[in-house]
């Protein structure tokens, strides 16, 4: 395929252009509120093909539009959409492979870009060949369902997902299930395998690497639980920063575990696949799926310890029901 342009470019060069074709009759995001779309597309040039005609969508309505997507996608997407005040490409290095920073990073991103009044779109696509470890996968298409109730209520805007299916057809139909609309040949469609009424199809967790650690803890008990974290983290070679950023998660995890969770909890402790796994177990219920993933406002008198954990360490699993209480896993990375 030929490069592909806008119709209307941002910048003077004008050679090439393709012209794309007009999509009057599909509604604009201001129209639809919040609106969540899966693209699936083979390849560089469908990439390109998708998204290209989507910016050209956003311009001819009048809107703005933000770009999330790993950098040799940012990079293609630059040599046909320059940014300039409508187009704006983020940087999803700090954000990209911790899930639980996702919606937080996408409020930000929204919110300044749409300071001026300006319907928003938004194109994000997650890393997923640089997937590392199938709890991150789990995590990544969790957000991507997530996604749904956080923005359900909130202003209107439009998220593209554009997702390479390389054979592929498992993962896409997973993320099928998380996404209302999905998109071929520039026109939207209602997703079949989408059911908002549906919780989420969690894959079980699983069982703890030999050895592990194990440890009930109480009130009164959270010094000797930093101590039992330090002694494994010291074997694996993990300290100094990254250390007192674990125990500071670890620490607001065991004490919501006191609080709220019957007044006890265990940790258990393991590496696995170069990673430093402590894991939380207590009575509680974690009634809000959503907890943890946006930022504390100012006045918020708690739900700040689910927040920091997720700031902290390099991925958070979550598993709670009201008939099995609460599991919590903070993976801390051993290699950087």
């Amino acid at each position: 395929m030929g490069t592909v342009r806008l119709r209307r470019p941002l910048d003077s060069g004008g050679d090439g252009v393709v012209t794309l074709p007009s999509h009057s009759d599909t509604p604009t995001s201001a129209q639809a509120g919040y609106r969540h779309e899966l693209y699936p597309y083979a390849g560089r040039d469908e990439f390109l093909q998708g998204t290209v005609g989507f910016i050209q969508e956003a311009l001819d309505d009048g809107e703005a539009v933000v770009v999330a997507v790993p950098e040799d996608k940012a990079s293609l997407l630059r040599s046909e959409v320059p940014e300039d005040g409508t187009v704006r490409y983020v940087d999803t290095s700090a954000v990209a492979h911790h899930p639980g920073r996702l919606i937080g990073a996408w409020q930000d991103w929204i919110k300044e870009h749409a300071a001026g009044g300006r319907p928003v779109r938004g194109i994000g696509e997650s890393p997923w060949d640089e997937v590392r470890s199938p709890a991150q996968a789990e995590q990544l298409r969790y957000h991507e369902w997530l996604l749904n109730k956080a923005f359900a209520d909130g202003p209107a805007w439009w998220l593209l997902c554009p997702y390479d299916t390389a054979g592929d057809n498992a993962g896409l139909e997973q993320l099928s299930r998380c996404h209302p609309q999905i998109r071929s040949g520039g026109r939207s469609t209602p997703c079949k395998d989408y059911d908002p009424q549906a919780p989420f199809d969690f894959v079980q967790l699983s069982h703890p690497c030999d050895p592990y650690e194990e440890f009930i803890y109480a009130s009164g008990d959270l010094p000797a639980l930093r101590e039992k974290i330090s002694a494994c983290a010291e074997q694996l070679g993990l300290a100094d920063r990254r250390l007192r950023e674990l125990h500071l998660a670890a620490t607001e995890i065991a004490t919501n575990s006191i609080r709220h969770g019957g007044g006890h909890g265990t940790l258990r402790t393991w590496s696995e696949d170069q990673r430093l796994v402590c894991e939380f177990r207590d009575a509680g219920y974690i009634a809000n799926p959503l907890a943890g993933r946006h930022r504390p406002t100012s006045t918020q008198a708690g739900g700040r310890g689910l927040w920091l954990a997720h700031q902290l360490c390099d991925l958070v699993e979550i598993r709670s029901t009201p008939d099995t209480g609460t599991t919590i896993r903070l993976h801390t990375s051993l290699t950087g």
